[in-house]
């Protein structure tokens, strides 16, 4: 007959072990993950600005920024700083290198450069330089920041980052030396050619060649215009999308977002040069007087420069109206996410007109380039477009109630402002207290508001724990 197993009983004394339940195990709070602390990188980059952006309005409203030696009014440093930070380029005062003194320069570059590295990434080489360890919640804030959807290698990133940054600045400013030393002593021509390659890689349109005319008196000369506008394209194409090209070389095996960004820019470089030559080749305040050469080196420019960066070849102020509306829109744009540029972002332009295009062909799922977009990422694009939208309007319907300037001047101005540009049509000097507060705020929001709103939503987004039913709604 089959006998069951018996059951093992261990015999002499027998330890209980209690169950180990994971959660109750402390966890030391650098390495704890909760959701209540996302929003804590959302406060790092809106008070980091601010305090960079108030301690640049002092310096610059001491009497040692100013060559006449006299305080500066707070309102004047404090745009210029916010400008300065938010990498716009737009200033009260026409002429910097006529008003601020070498040190006051020097508090604008410093600004500069810090804007464009970004708040976290400036204050992250900092601690790096100091010896300073920095532990997961500041790679989480860090890795947001930069768009990055994981913690891992953000650190080295960052170090290469900073040191492929400098070494295009260098470059660039090695370059722009070569006209620069034509009109100016060896010490001069240096910090005009740093200053000049440092403001245009990070899209800020600071300028201290040229007096208050800018880059104009250098329409004929090929290599200041060239080299600044690579800088500007460099600058507003993102550091990722350089790594990527870097890493692949071919055009087929970048990532989707690598070519939006490259097919768009593409695109609106191509059209801007085409429009802007078209629309002036005959304006005698603009491109009428040069060759066809230069005509088509600046149209060129300035169909460059309005992806954020502000410099101007032409004066904006004697362009036609449909040259303005143009710009406008290419101010808007603006560049890459990720990168020193402002406005909505090319990866969102392109990512709604290929949506747009599948639409019309007919197409059940939209994408590109053999991928299909995220539904998420259509649903954020389309948010981030129509909220810039409205606040713009917004601006322009408070700004025309108080400011003595045509609407479409105003409208110029403010998404110059939005899309962190910098360029003017000379207005900026003569606005009221409140035009100059209204735009401060808005060089600020537009250079953290689109950033903002994205880590806003991919915070809020929840899984979705059920469907309602479909209904139509009447479309045109």
């Amino acid at each position: 007959m089959h006998q069951p197993p018996h059951k093992y009983k261990p015999s002499g004394t027998v330890m209980r072990v209690s169950r180990i339940k994971p959660w109750r195990i402390p966890i030391p709070p650098e390495m704890s993950f909760n959701p209540k602390h996302r929003p804590l990188s959302l406060a790092i980059l809106i008070y980091g600005f601010a305090g960079i952006i108030a301690l640049g309005a002092i310096l610059l409203a001491l009497p040692i920024s100013s060559k006449n030696g006299e305080f500066t009014p707070f309102i004047d440093a404090l745009f210029t700083a916010t400008s300065a930070v938010c990498v716009t380029g737009l200033n009260v005062m026409p002429n910097t290198s006529a008003y601020f003194s070498p040190f006051g320069q020097l508090v604008i570059l410093i600004l500069i450069q810090i804007g464009g590295f970004g708040f976290m990434t400036s204050a992250t080489l900092l601690l790096i330089a100091l010896g300073r360890r920095i532990g997961l919640r500041q790679r989480l804030v860090i890795a947001e920041s930069l768009g990055m959807s994981r913690t891992g290698g953000v650190i080295l990133l960052i170090k290469q980052y900073a040191l492929i940054i400098l070494v295009i600045e260098a470059g660039g400013a090695a370059l722009l030396y070569v006209s620069f030393s034509n009109d100016s002593p060896f010490w001069t021509a240096l910090w005009h050619s740093v200053f000049q390659s440092v403001s245009a890689f990070n899209n800020a349109g600071f300028s201290v060649v040229g007096g208050s005319q800018g880059l104009i008196p250098y329409q004929n000369d090929a290599l200041v215009l060239l080299v600044t506008a690579g800088l500007i394209f460099l600058g507003g194409i993102s550091f990722i999308l350089m790594a990527d090209v870097f890493k692949n070389w071919s055009f087929a095996r970048l990532s989707l977002d690598s070519k939006l960004v490259i097919v768009t820019t593409i695109i609106l470089l191509g059209l801007g040069t085409i429009v802007i030559l078209i629309s002036e080749y005959t304006n005698a305040d603009t491109l009428g007087p040069l060759s066809f050469g230069n005509k088509l080196l600046v149209a060129f420019f300035q169909s460059v420069t309005p992806r954020t960066a502000g410099f101007q070849a032409i004066d904006m102020g004697l362009a036609a109206e449909y040259t303005l509306f143009f710009t406008i829109i290419l101010m808007f744009f603006g560049g890459a996410s990720g990168s020193t540029a402002g406005g909505i972002k090319v990866n969102t332009v392109g990512m709604l007109s290929a949506t747009m295009w599948s639409s019309l062909t007919g197409k059940e799922n939209a994408g590109a380039f053999g991928r299909e977009f995220q539904t998420q990422n259509i649903y954020r694009a389309m948010a981030l477009v129509m909220l810039a939208l409205g606040f713009v309007c917004a601006v322009v319907l408070v700004l025309s109630t108080i400011e003595d300037f045509s609407f479409l001047k105003l409208l110029f101005e403010t998404v110059s402002a939005f899309g962190t540009v910098g360029l003017s049509t000379g207005i900026t000097p003569y606005l009221t207290a409140a035009g100059k507060l209204i735009i401060i705020v808005t060089m600020f929001i537009g250079r953290l508001g689109p950033l903002t709103l994205a880590l806003v939503l991919v915070q809020r987004q929840k899984p979705s724990t059920h469907r309602y039913p479909y209904d139509s709604v009447r479309i045109g």
